[in-house]
């Protein structure tokens, strides 16, 4: 069995690519950046190392790499003859690799089995958003390709921090992972992923994940940012960014709880483990890494303005989101591209041009006004 997966940074190797290999399958990396391809593809091997409690250290072997920049032929060889592709490059970088998928359909034998195609990012939906750049790029040609693959979305959840130096292509870890993927694409035929587990209904198991596990790992950054502090786990031990989280968290649960039914029980122990996670000191996960792109992280349907808008449609309190977007306004990196944009923006636009394009919130959104408020504050 093979498998192609697109992406082959940390998160592609050290979550996505060691689950495929454990599951039986031969990974092909597909990357862009050739320093990487070339040192996976002169290497017999990889380690992933958890650390933290349970944590152990992995070998990732049997592996190949190519460059989709540079051999796009070759990738899409690849993908004809795959059993399975994925991603894990970031959501706005899909409509590049839909190219390349599509290029794999049509050389693929339309008698062979169904393509499996997953894609693991941070969003919500994100292989219906691969398949429709597909769709746009086939034209006319969309309804018999796409025969020959099937789409399902995916919630995948492991955090990958800063490398540190000298790790080469071995990957640092947490224990913990969780892979949810929709069951009712494959029909019978369930790709082998040890660990994953496969689900009827997706779109509870993403917004938990999406709106506890990214709320409050950016609630941290930008907190922890704020307070002056250099990593996520010596933010959680200063009581004010502690306090802060909590409070953003009590209100993404308490708007999952109104939506998806999940019980305030299951809430609050799933709170614990996620802030846990955060306070485990042997990942040296910093607040500049977990907050950069913090114009994505801003918008409309991500993890902060996302629950927020969502709990003020439906009578639920939003302040402890509100004082995380309010800190992540604050938000400061010069090496950042979108932390410079965000000082610009909040310079040059007034309030609610600055509201709606960079939150996407219409004027006579709830929401809207509260925010407005926080960008004038800083215009004096």
């Amino acid at each position: 069995m093979k498998a192609v997966h697109f992406g082959a940074g940390n998160i592609g190797r050290g979550f996505v690519g060691l689950l495929l290999h454990e599951g039986g399958y031969e990974v092909v990396f597909s990357d862009v950046v050739a320093p990487l391809v070339a040192a996976l593809d002169a290497a017999e091997s990889y380690t992933v190392h958890e650390v933290g409690d349970g944590g152990t250290d992995r070998v990732v072997e049997g592996f190949r790499a190519i460059s989709s920049a540079e051999s796009p032929e070759a990738v899409a060889e690849e993908v004809a003859t795959a059993q399975v592709v994925t991603t894990a490059v970031g959501p706005t970088v899909l409509k590049f690799i839909a190219p390349h998928v599509l290029a794999g359909l049509r050389r693929r034998d339309p008698a062979a089995a169904p393509l499996q195609v997953m894609a693991c990012e941070n969003a919500i939906g994100a292989t219906d958003t691969l398949a429709g750049h597909m769709r746009e790029h086939a034209g006319a040609d969309w309804e018999q390709l796409s025969a020959r693959a099937v789409f399902a979305n995916t919630a995948v959840d492991r955090i990958v921090p800063g490398q540190p130096a000298g790790a080469g292509i071995d990957v640092t870890v947490e224990p913990f992972y969780e892979w949810a993927i929709e069951r009712g694409p494959f029909g019978e035929s369930l790709p082998q992923i040890p660990g994953a587990h496969f689900v009827d209904d997706l779109g509870p198991y993403i917004e938990r994940k999406l709106f506890t596990v990214n709320t409050g790992h950016a609630a941290a950054a930008y907190l922890g940012a704020r307070a002056g502090k250099d990593r996520i786990a010596e933010a959680l031990a200063e009581d004010s960014v502690a306090a802060g989280v909590a409070a953003a968290l009590e209100e993404t649960s308490a708007l999952l709880v109104a939506k998806h039914g999940f019980t305030p029980e299951d809430m609050t122990e799933y709170r614990r483990t996620i802030l846990g996670r955060f306070r485990n000191p042997a990942l040296p996960d910093t607040v500049q890494r977990v907050g950069r792109q913090p114009l994505r992280k801003l918008s409309r349907h991500e993890r902060l303005i996302g629950p927020a808008a969502q709990a003020v449609e439906r009578g639920l309190s939003a302040d402890g989101l509100l004082a995380v977007v309010d800190a992540a306004l604050d938000f400061r990196d010069p090496e950042d591209e979108q932390a410079r944009q965000l000082e610009g923006l909040l310079a040059d636009l007034p309030p609610r041009k600055f509201v709606e394009q960079v939150t996407g919130l219409e004027a006579e959104h709830a929401l809207a006004g509260p925010v407005e408020q926080l960008v004038a504050r800083r215009r004096g």
